[in-house]
């Protein structure tokens, strides 16, 4: 006798019993529930499939499920830009506070105020009138993001029951709709979360913990209230990763679990992107994606000509060939090929299959360059990892062109051997000698407005 557990469904299955092979599978959530011999000499299996019996063999069930996933990381993107952005809003906001103030204070003049305190008045103004465009855009593009969010919220229920019912009504039409939402979120992000780097705060030190190399990072696409942060100690033939519940438990150093990899890593230019950890593989060009909460390697795959094993490294060395990064508008690869005569290669990967999508030569030599991080799909450079450095060189995927730099920051601890941008929290991450660091980022941005070309 077999009883139904609440929200999931049972089959029992009459086979064989040498002839059974049940195992589960991480995608449709198979499980072996119960097992047991018959009189007649048959196995009588309990299998456990999700609540929403939705078979492999069901096409229409896995698009609906991609369609969910494709909604649900629309709305996780949604988040990283409000969440980017909550600073500049801020900062428009008491602009036109202030605008207002002065506005005020000139009507209210009338002759009382000193030739010269009432011309630096109107100086002050004079300065300020040209934000005056860019504040109502920033609240038009704050009500279009309140427009999103709703289509979000309403296309997410069109489609939970659409997948309840098992039903095909409208599937095309909500494809149509997930993929106008995706290329205006694309849009949006560009518009309010991109600029041009300006400047790099002092640096903030987190913690000082483990060797003279290593990363750590915290997960570029994950919502708000995940704070995860992994930690990775060390350049090559690791395979431990820490991973803390939050910040304050990694500067606690308590609350943690361990993965151990089933491959071990080389570099420390590890990344961390939508639950998954791209990294490269130790003596190798190949790629792997592990995925944390399956603790498994979804794919691998060999970079096509890319250099391994300290052939094009950066100037600090260790095995750093190969360096993964996120930024707003997705997964990239920098690395170098004898083809490209170790010059500096950065790629845009797709995520899903680890294929690279295009490819672009920097033209600058890898092992002249310190370190390097994308922002808004600009490769910028270090000229040294040592005390001194800065930020001297710039490529502009969008336009394939560059430009030389000069974008000082305070090395402190004198050898840093990781530099990576979050763009959900605008921040730059570093291991520099055995501390983990955090830098502000300065982005400068034109918000076209009606009228501009």
């Amino acid at each position: 006798m077999t009883t139904k557990a609440p929200g999931v469904s049972m089959w029992g299955l009459q086979i064989s019993c040498h002839e059974l092979t049940l195992f589960q599978s991480p995608e449709e959530g198979w499980q072996l529930y119960t097992s047991a011999q018959a009189p007649d000499g048959k196995c009588i299996c309990t299998a456990v499939i999700p609540a929403q019996s939705t078979c492999s063999r069901d096409g229409r069930s896995r698009e609906l499920r991609q369609l969910m996933g494709k909604v649900q990381n629309v709305s996780q993107s949604m988040e990283v830009l409000e969440l980017r952005t909550y600073r500049d809003l801020q900062y428009v906001r008491s602009m036109e506070t202030l605008m207002r103030s002065l506005d005020a204070r000139l009507r209210a003049a009338d002759g009382s105020l000193s030739a010269k305190s009432f011309q630096e008045l109107k100086d002050r103004m004079s300065e300020l009138l040209p934000l005056s465009s860019v504040l109502e855009q920033y609240k038009a593009d704050t009500r279009t993001i309140v427009r999103l969010r709703e289509e979000v919220r309403n296309l997410s229920s069109s489609l939970a029951a659409i997948q309840e019912e098992m039903g095909a009504y409208g599937y095309e039409d909500l494809q149509r709709r997930v993929m106008a939402l995706e290329a205006r979120l694309h849009a949006c992000a560009q518009k309010l979360g991109c600029g041009k780097l300006t400047g790099v705060s002092n640096p903030i030190t987190v913690r000082a913990m483990g060797s003279r190399f290593g990363s750590w990072m915290t997960d570029t696409m994950a919502p708000s209230a995940d704070s995860r942060v992994w930690y990775m100690d060390g350049y090559y033939k690791g395979r431990r990763v820490l991973e803390f519940r939050t910040l304050g438990d990694f500067i606690k150093g308590q609350n943690f679990i361990q993965h151990l990899l089933p491959q071990p890593w080389a570099g420390t230019g590890h990344v961390v992107y939508n639950g998954s950890l791209f990294y490269n593989k130790y003596q190798s060009n190949v790629v792997v994606k592990y995925h944390f909460r399956s603790r498994s390697v979804l794919v691998q795959r060999s970079l096509p000509g890319a250099g391994y094993n300290n052939t094009f490294p950066y100037s600090w060395g260790g095995f750093s060939d190969m360096d993964f990064m996120v930024d707003e508008s997705g997964l990239w690869a920098v690395y170098t090929t004898n083809q490209n005569a170790g010059n500096i290669v950065v790629s845009r990967l797709d995520p899903h299959t680890l294929e690279v999508v295009r490819s672009w030569d920097t033209g600058y030599p890898k092992r002249s360059a310190g370190e390097a991080f994308m922002i808004c799909g600009v490769l910028y450079v270090t000229n040294s990892h040592l005390a001194g450095a800065k930020v001297y060189f710039a490529y502009f995927t969008n336009t394939s062109s560059y430009e030389y730099t000069d974008v000082p920051f305070h090395n402190q601890y004198s050898h840093i051997s990781m530099l990576d941008y979050n763009p959900r929290e605008r921040a730059l991450y570093t291991w520099n000698n055995g501390h983990q660091v955090l830098y502000n980022v300065t982005l400068f941005h034109v918000i076209s407005t009606a009228g501009d070309p």
